[in-house]
């Protein structure tokens, strides 16, 4: 069976420095930017990649956003389990949600971000 697979977006550099986070983990996994990702092998699409953190398991569901980062840590040893179904747990769920949400539709605001951190117009919250 092979490893799970983690795609970002590499070509925003908060993302690229949480994922150098997530490579100290550990968990082994491999992790890809959706730019250098065979994106319809790994089940997936380009408009969810821009949009959201995959999480693609050698078998089973596809997710993504804060269901993504806690399936991640739900791969990793202790104590890192614990926090992802403390996520994944219905009454977190929609909390882990809004908290990846706000972080990633803000992205571009945060330290390491660069200008191609910003979401494309059409996928920014709010009036356009």
């Amino acid at each position: 069976m092979g490893l799970p697979t983690l795609i970002y977006d590499g070509d925003c550099g908060f993302c690229t420095r949480s994922v150098r986070w997530v490579e100290r983990l550990p968990v082994r996994v491999r992790v890809v930017p959706w730019q250098e990702a065979d994106l319809a092998a790994l089940r997936t699409t380009e408009d969810r990649a821009r949009h959201e953190v995959v999480w693609v398991p050698p078998r089973g569901r596809v997710r993504g956003g804060a269901a993504a980062v806690a399936a991640l840590l739900k791969h990793c040893r202790r104590p890192w389990p614990v926090l992802g179904r403390a996520m994944d747990a219905p009454l977190l769920r929609s909390a882990a949600e809004f908290v990846y949400r706000r972080v990633a539709n803000n992205r571009h605001r945060l330290p390491g971000a660069t200008p191609a951190c910003q979401l494309p117009a059409e996928q920014r919250p709010g009036p356009r």
